[in-house]
């Protein structure tokens, strides 16, 4: 049988309290049980309030470690942005997994080996690159006007 590991990630600590990283482990796990993959219970990572823009996140990191010690056949992410959100990071990722015999496989996204299908994974790399550096425009700017506003209480610049 086909050995599986998951892994989920969440960034915000809003995403965190509504639980969506439940709703990515039950899509994984339900993805994985159709597919007729053995998924052991320790082999379920999840990372939540960590960053896809970093690689340094404690699940991820165990995962990591597993394929390079223990060896998995797929990994199962539910979308590349939820793997890394730089386009680096995810071909670093993908490439150090299949170094050790283990493919990537995306519940929302590409799901072949197929110079398409890597196309399309680096087109979502860089999209999530882009849509994250957005994101941080936009925060930064909003925090700016707000405290040239004067609507940032002492309280809340500490």
């Amino acid at each position: 049988m086909t050995s599986v590991a998951i892994y989920a990630r969440v960034s915000s600590a809003r995403q965190k309290k509504d639980q969506t990283i439940g709703s990515q482990t039950a899509a994984l796990r339900a993805h994985a049980a159709g597919r007729h993959l053995e998924l052991p219970e320790e082999w379920v990572f999840e990372d939540e309030g960590h960053s896809g823009a970093t690689l340094v996140r404690p699940a991820l990191e165990r995962l990591r470690d597993l394929v390079a010690q223990v060896g998995v056949d797929v990994v199962l992410c539910y979308a590349p942005d939820r793997l890394a959100r730089k386009f680096a990071y995810q071909a670093l990722l993908i490439e150090e997994f299949a170094r050790a015999g283990t493919r990537v496989e995306f519940v929302r996204g590409p799901r072949g080996d197929s110079p398409e299908d890597q196309l399309m994974v680096q087109f979502q790399g860089m999209f999530a690159e882009y849509e994250k550096a957005q994101l941080m425009e936009r925060y930064r700017r909003g925090k700016t006007y707000r405290a040239r506003s004067g609507s940032v209480t002492r309280a809340a610049s500490r």
